[in-house]
C-alpha cells in the first residue's frame, strides 16, 4: 500500500516566506509550487515562531524538490540528452533547444540553464531558511535537530547537482545579511565538494534510519550515507566510497525490489530498494498541490494518460544492453508493445521509443490534472549502492568484495532465467572496471545519471566526442549569461563559452 502522509503534507503546506528574505525569487513555471498567490499567507515577519511554522518550512523545502526546474526541461538538458542514451524526442519542431545540449552547440543565454540554477539555488534558500531560523524556536529538540538534519541533505543534494553541472558554483551556506552579501563570487569546487561532505556527514549523524508511516519519504541515514558515497566516488576517494556503502549495505535497511519493471510503478513508490524519492502525488482536492510534470514531459506522446514526449532513449541504448536482459524492455517502451500494466502502445507514432521509468500506467490518468502527476522521481535506489561498493572495492584491489556486490545486482535482473547474465568471474582490475561501468549504464539507464558517469569516469570524449564533445569545455555547461550580468561581472564565465 502507498504511503501518502507526509507527500500530503508537503503539498498542501502554502507556505509563504518573505519574500524579502529570499536570495533567489522563484521564476515562473507551468503549474510550480510557488506560484501559488501568496495573498493571505503568514508574512515572514511572523513566521518561525513555533514547531508549526518549522514543519510548514520544512513540507516546503521538500516540495520544492519536484518543481518545474528541478524535474522537468532543464533537468533534462543539463543531466540527460547530452548523454549517448536519451534525445530530444516530442516532434522535430518542438523546443529545438534541446538539440543544442544533444550536440554540445548550447550558448550561455539559454534559458535550461537558467532554469536548472535558479531551481538548485531555490532549494538552497529554503534549506538555508530552514537552517538559520530553526535553531531559536522552542521546540522538541531532537524534532529541531532532525529538521536541521534534513535540511543539510537537500542543500547538499542541490549543491552536488550544481557542481557537477557547472564545476565551481557560488557558494551559500547561510542567509545574506545585508545587501553587501547578496553578490558573490564563484567558490573553487574543491570547496563545494568539501561543503557538500559536511553536510552529509552532519545529516547522517542526525537522521534516524527509518521512519513511522506518516513520515515516509523523508532523507534517512541512509540517504545521507548513500549520498556522501555518491559525491566521494565523483572525487575517487575509493576508501570512503567502499566504507560508507558498507554502513548502507549493514544497515539492513535495504534490499533489492524483485521485480526490475515493477519497482519504478507508482504503487511500489518507496519500496525496499528506495533510499531517497522525490515525493509527487496527485491530490484530487487540491489541483494546484498536484502540479509534477516529470512524467508528464517524457510520457507517451499522442495518447490520453501519456504525455509529450520528450527524452527519449536512443537506439545506440536500446542495443548496447546484453542479450536478453529484462532492463532493457523495463527501461524503455517500444512503440508497439504492450506494457505489462496492459498499455498497448501504437505501432507508429512520433518516436519510436519512449522512457519506461517515468511512465504511469494510462489508466490512472485523472482528466484536468498533469499526466503521471503522482508519479516519484527516484533519486537513490539501493542497486546502485550496490553498485558503488562494488567499483570502489574493484579500485581497492578487493575483487572478491567487488564480484560479490556486482552479483547481487545482476541475479535481480536475471531473475529465475539460467541463460542470461552470466555471473562475472574475471579478477582483472581494469577488464572489471569496465564491466562495473556498464553495469550501471545498464541498471541506471534514462534516470539521469549517464551523462555525468561518463565524464567522471573520463571516458567522455571517446563516448560523446561524435556528438560534438570537446574535452577542456564541455565538462561542464555554461554559466547563464543572466546571472552574470546580474553579477555585474562578479561571476565569470566556463572556459570556452
Amino acid at each position: 500500500m502507498k504511503i501518502i502522509h507526509f507527500k500530503n503534507k508537503l503539498r498542501q503546506t502554502g507556505l509563504y516566506l518573505g519574500l524579502a528574505s529570499l536570495i533567489l525569487v522563484p521564476s515562473a513555471c507551468d503549474q510550480g509550487f510557488l506560484d501559488t498567490d501568496p495573498q493571505g499567507k503568514q508574512a515572514g515577519v511572523v513566521f518561525w515562531q513555533n514547531e508549526g511554522d518549522a514543519t510548514k518550512a520544512v513540507n516546503a523545502m521538500y516540495a520544492n524538490l519536484r518543481s518545474w526546474n528541478n524535474t522537468a526541461f532543464a533537468a533534462i538538458a543539463l543531466e540527460s540528452v547530452g548523454s549517448d542514451d536519451a534525445e530530444k524526442g516530442s516532434t522535430p519542431s518542438d523546443a529545438t533547444f534541446f538539440n543544442d545540449y544533444d550536440n554540445f552547440s548550447v550558448g550561455s543565454s539559454d534559458g535550461q540553464l537558467g532554469g536548472f540554477w535558479q531551481g538548485q539555488y531555490q532549494n538552497i534558500n529554503y534549506a538555508n531558511q530552514v537552517i538559520d531560523n530553526i535553531p531559536p524556536i522552542s521546540m522538541d529538540e531532537t524534532l529541531k535537530a532532525r529538521y536541521i538534519a534534513e535540511a543539510k541533505f537537500v542543500r547538499a543534494y542541490s549543491y552536488f547537482r550544481l557542481v557537477r553541472a557547472f564545476g565551481d558554483v557560488p557558494l551559500r551556506l547561510a542567509l545574506p545579511k545585508d545587501a553587501t552579501e547578496y553578490n558573490v563570487p564563484r567558490t573553487p569546487k574543491a570547496e563545494v565538494y568539501a561543503a557538500i561532505e559536511k553536510d552529509l556527514t552532519d545529516a547522517a549523524a542526525v537522521l534516524p534510519l527509518s521512519y513511522g508511516a506518516t513520515d515516509i519519504g523523508r532523507v534517512t541515514k541512509g540517504a545521507a550515507m548513500s549520498m556522501h558515497a555518491k559525491v566521494s566516488m565523483y572525487q575517487q576517494k575509493w576508501q570512503q566510497v567502499f566504507d560508507l556503502t558498507n554502513q548502507v549495505i549493514a544497515s539492513g535497511q535495504y534490499s533489492l525490489f524483485p521485480n526490475y519493471e515493477a519497482l519504478f510503478r507508482v504503487a511500489n513508490e518507496n519500496n525496499v530498494e528506495s533510499i531517497f524519492e522525490l515525493q509527487n502525488e496527485l491530490i484530487p482536492s487540491n489541483k494546484d498541490a498536484s502540479n509534477s510534470q516529470y512524467s508528464q514531459v517524457q510520457g507517451v506522446r499522442g495518447v490520453v494518460g501519456g504525455g509529450w514526449g520528450f527524452n527519449v532513449p536512443t537506439e545506440t541504448l536500446a542495443k548496447s544492453f546484453e542479450a536478453g536482459d529484462p532492463r532493457r524492455d523495463g527501461t524503455i517502451i517500444f512503440r508497439g508493445e504492450t506494457t505489462p500494466s496492459g498499455d498497448a502502445i501504437a505501432a507508429t507514432g512520433d518516436n519510436p521509443m519512449y522512457n519506461q521509468k517515468s511512465y504511469v500506467p494510462f489508466n490512472l490518468y485523472t482528466t484536468g490534472f498533469n499526466e503521471g502527476s503522482q508519479q516519484n522521481v527516484r533519486v537513490l535506489r539501493y542497486a546502485e549502492v550496490l553498485l558503488m561498493n562494488a567499483e570502489a572495492a574493484n579500485e581497492l584491489g578487493n575483487t572478491t568484495q567487488a564480484l560479490a556486490s556486482l552479483e547481487m545486482v545482476r541475479a535481480r535482473a536475471r531473475g529465475t532465467s539460467k541463460t542470461i547474465l552470466p555471473k562475472i568471474t574475471t579478477t582483472d582490475k581494469a577488464a572489471l572496471r569496465i564491466i562495473i561501468w556498464e553495469e550501471r549504464h545498464h541498471e541506471l539507464a534514462m534516470e539521469f545519471d549517464r551523462y555525468f558517469d561518463v565524464i567522471r569516469q573520463g571516458r567522455a570524449a571517446e563516448i560523446f566526442g561524435p556528438k560534438g564533445w570537446k574535452a577542456g569545455k564541455n565538462e561542464v555547461w555554461p554559466i547563464p549569461q543572466n546571472e552574470i550580468d546580474l553579477s555585474a561581472g562578479v561571476l565569470v564565465q566556463n572556459p570556452g563559452y
